[in-house]
């Protein structure tokens, strides 16, 4: 990589690493703020009782204790003022709770695969490699997922973290500016777990291009939603599912990402990746509503990890 990648953006403090993406800054003001108010507390709790124990402490054997008597207005006071401390908190972080699983529509799709004991990163155009290259201050929107044990993606710069679950998908965004910056498994996942390390690579829109040039795919300039069309097209899917919304054995392809399924049992759920990954490698699990339980169950033995993503990316470029 070129000169370009230097750490950048908010210089690390005694507690935190730099700051690199959108999300950092929220997320740090709302760490400063719990920590501050925690030393806030902490010294008056703590002087408050010290001072108390000192200025009244029994000064002679004949001594006798004050008669003190509680006050209902001190006690609703440390409860309503910690009350409304929590309240805030909760607000500020699920409000950047829910930023974090929103990714923007225009994020730059790229799919991890954690295994032992390295990171694969699949690119828009079916590209592979165990080091994450991203356009900088451009959305990017990472669907994760692992083949074997529990994992857990973790860019201490980024403020991101989630796990990497087998056989589900999960989802995590963010932006971020030009730098190089550390990638870090925190699920322990056997004997070379702390060796699951990689980097991340924010570079400017011209040189992810060129990144994306030499990195290759499926085939020449074709995307991985164009690789899932020909697993579309090679593993049978046609014989029962059109892409144009047509009727036929099993439900069109055409909106299905998105969507809303009801299913025999009176149960639903929305077409998102797991449901997609679920129905692909374990087709009787979720049967739709109107359609008989005819699908092959063997398919996943037939089609690897890249297969069942270009799928699913092609199934999603058919629209929601």
């Amino acid at each position: 990589m070129s000169s370009s990648l230097l750490v950048v953006g908010q210089a690390a403090t005694f507690w935190l690493p730099p700051n690199a993406s959108t999300f950092a800054a929220s997320h740090d003001a709302l760490f400063y703020f719990i920590y501050y108010l925690c030393i806030i507390f902490f010294i008056g709790i703590v002087g408050a009782t010290g001072y108390f124990a000192w200025a009244y402490r029994r000064k002679s054997e004949d001594q006798v204790t004050s008669n003190i008597r509680g006050s209902h207005k001190i006690e609703i006071a440390w409860s309503v003022i910690p009350s409304i401390f929590l309240i805030a908190i909760f607000v500020w972080g699920f409000q950047g709770f829910m930023d974090m699983s929103n990714p923007p529509g225009n994020a730059v799709e790229i799919r991890v695969t954690g295994q032992k004991w390295f990171w694969n990163f699949t690119y828009p155009n079916g590209g592979n490699d165990t080091t994450l290259t991203v356009p900088a201050n451009t959305p990017v929107r990472l669907t994760m997922s692992s083949t074997d044990v529990l994992h857990s993606f973790y860019v201490p710069a980024f403020r991101i973290k989630r796990d990497v679950i087998p056989n589900r998908y999960t989802v995590l965004w963010f932006e971020a500016q030009p730098g190089r910056y550390p990638i870090f498994c925190t699920e322990y996942c056997g004997k070379d777990h702390s060796n699951m390390n990689t980097y991340v690579n924010v570079v400017p829109q011209e040189e992810y291009a060129e990144y994306m040039a030499g990195l290759g795919g499926c085939a020449d300039g074709e995307t991985l939603a164009e690789c899932g069309e020909a697993v579309y097209n090679r593993a049978g899917c046609a014989g029962c599912h059109s892409v144009d919304g047509a009727a036929n054995t099993g439900p069109t392809f055409q909106g299905l990402y998105g969507a809303n399924r009801p299913f025999a049992d009176g149960t639903s759920a929305e077409a998102d990746d797991n449901y997609l990954r679920q129905s692909i490698m374990d087709p009787m699990s979720q049967i739709v509503q109107g359609y008989q339980p005819v699908m092959p169950g063997n398919y996943a033995q037939q089609l690897n990890e890249e297969q069942v993503n270009a799928l699913i990316d092609y199934i999603r470029s058919l629209g929601n």
